[in-house]
This record gives C-alpha cells, structure tokens and sequence, in this order.
C-alpha cells in the first residue's frame, strides 16, 4: 500500500506559499491545506460571534467547535459547512488572523485538526510551523521566502485584483508587523526548520518556483517519479 506523504511548505506572508501549494498538491494529486486559512476562518467566526480578538479562553472554545474542511482538487474553505472562501480574505478578517493565530490554545486547536487531516491522505500543507511545530518529521520541508519589496509588490498586486486599491507603503507597513508579530509570538513563532530546503523566490516565475519544488520531492520522496502516491 502506497505510504503518506507530507509535504511542508512554511515562510512568511508574500512569500508565494499558497500560489505554489496549490500547484504542487494539483501535480501531485494531494491534498492542500491552507493552514492561514484556517486562522482566517477562526478569525471570521470570532468578528461574527462579537467575540474580543484578546479573549484567550472564548477563541480557543471556538477554535476547538470549529468544523474547517478542505477538498482534494479545490480551493474552497468550508467553515462549519459554510463556504467561507471569499470572506475569509477580506483585510479585517486578515489582521483578525494574525492575532487569534498568537493565541497559544488557538493555535494547540489548529495543530490538532491539522494533524487529523493529514491522517488519511498525502497532503502539501502550507503555514508558518509546518515544519517546525505541526509535523516536524514530514517527508519534505521547504522555507519559502522572498525579499520583502518583492513580497509587498506581490501582496499589493493581489489586493488590486480583488478591487482594493491600496497605496504600496500601507502594504509595506502591514506586512512588516505581521512579520514581526509571527516571529517574535511566544508560541509557534515563524522560523526555518534546521532540515527545511530554503527557497528565495524573488525574481523567479510561479512555474520556475513550482519546478524547484517538485525537484526537492522527487529529491525526497519519489525516486525521480513525480506522482507519489
């Protein structure tokens, strides 16, 4: 019988990790967990509940009760059998993320659930502790990072797409404290596994990028083969 295999992809925010996830977990026909979707989707649920974004206790119950399922080949994020895959990324609820994402028993919740989904199949799961916290003995490890113009410049490209025309230096500011809050958190702060493969994406295409990624599988896990299975 064909073994699991798990696929860790962590780096910070515009690094391209959900861009590149997607496309491996597609060639390979994994599952992909988007793990800061995850977080978003607490996030959500919290803003809705009218839950304060500082209540430890309250976030991590209803971290705990909530339903968030992925599906093999698609990018739909279902929140207690809601389709919250557009919701999710308003700004509001990305700043929400990012401070329920620091809360440690919100983050215990999510590394359970994460775990559980990875029980049954082969999965690329992308995040910021993937390699680090959630399966420290995955198959493969990869730390994706880019420098941080490049980072924004993707990150604002994004934004305009979905229609919210941000100024550069807004976004720039953002994303520095995120980083800032992700690596300085006491609880599973953002930092490079000593055995991940680090990847600096500045200046390369999706596809070179993706290339590079499957080359390390294949390197880890296949044999040369690219399906595994």
């Amino acid at each position: 019988m064909s073994r699991r295999v798990v696929i860790a992809i962590d780096g910070p925010s515009g690094a391209g990790k959900s861009t590149i996830a997607k496309a491996v977990a597609s060639r390979l026909g994994y599952i992909y967990i988007d793990t800061g979707a995850m977080y978003r989707a607490v996030g959500l649920w919290a803003m809705r509940a009218g839950i304060a974004l500082d209540d430890m206790h309250k976030l991590e119950e209803l971290a705990r009760h909530s339903e968030i399922e992925f599906a093999a080949g698609a990018a739909t994020v279902l929140l207690n059998g809601e389709d919250v895959t557009g919701a999710i990324r308003d700004r509001a609820v990305s700043d929400a993320a990012s401070k329920v994402s620091a809360i440690p028993g919100v983050r215990r919740a999510m590394v359970d659930a994460q775990r559980r989904m990875a029980e049954g199949a082969s999965v690329v799961m992308e995040g910021r502790d993937i390699g680090t916290v959630v399966f420290p003995d995955a198959d493969v490890k990869i730390f994706l990072d880019a420098e941080a113009d490049a980072r924004a410049t993707r990150r604002l490209e994004e934004l305009r797409q979905k229609g919210q025309d941000l100024a550069a230096e807004a976004i720039t500011r953002e994303m520095a404290e995120r980083d800032r809050r992700d690596s300085t958190r006491a609880d599973s702060p953002l930092v490079q596994a000593p055995d991940a493969v680090y990847l600096d994406s500045t200046g390369l295409s999706i596809e070179e990028v993706q290339e590079a990624v499957l080359r390390i599988v294949r390197s880890r896990v296949s044999n040369g083969k690219e399906v595994v299975r």
